[in-house]
């Protein structure tokens, strides 16, 4: 879907208009022309990405999309597909997702937007033809830098610890075990 949703975007991109989900909303920002930086930024193994020196760790992400506001900020989009609406609140992996993304773009000098958004598509109905139309919303999310780079030192120090005992009553423990 994701592929689908950037070919959908990347059309408009290139007629420099602004995609139907975006229209009647309160964004006020237009897609981001800079399709070098866009590529770059959708492909994880690309640049940009961030080395976290102090804690030995390296991040990189691939966003779904960029936006650029009239101040030049980055707006980082991510598509989520699901099916059925999403709930008031944003899923804290979401916002980490997003402010680690924008963790990224900052340590590599580009300025970003104090929020990031989240484009959900979900279905609505399914046409006599089988055919399904998707709904979709906009939902802004807060930017917070400062905590993806406390997510990042947490988990190096997790990832740094010993490795605990195998425990029977634990689903993971067991799953990890079968796997190897």
């Amino acid at each position: 879907m994701d592929d689908k949703i950037k070919d959908h975007f990347d059309r408009f991109r290139q007629r420099q208009e602004q995609p139907p989900e975006l229209q009647e909303t309160t964004v006020n920002a237009d897609l981001l022309e800079d399709t070098e930086l866009l590529k770059n930024a959708r492909e994880w193994r690309n640049q940009p990405k961030y080395h976290d020196k102090d804690n030995d760790v390296l991040l990189r992400g691939g966003v779904d999309d960029l936006l650029r506001k009239d101040d030049g900020s980055i707006i980082v989009l991510d598509y989520k597909t699901r099916g059925y609406p999403p709930k008031d609140d944003v899923p804290g992996y979401y916002a980490r997702q997003v402010n680690l993304y924008n963790l990224i773009l900052r340590e590599n000098g580009h300025e970003t937007a104090s929020h990031g958004l989240l484009l959900y598509y979900y279905p609505n109905q399914v046409q006599e033809t089988g055919e399904v139309l998707f709904q979709n919303e906009l939902k802004q999310v807060p930017v917070d830098t400062d905590a993806a780079q406390e997510f990042l030192k947490n988990a190096a120090q997790t990832l740094n610890n010993t490795v605990p005992e195998h425990n029977p009553d634990c689903d993971y423990c067991d799953w990890n075990a079968n796997t190897h």
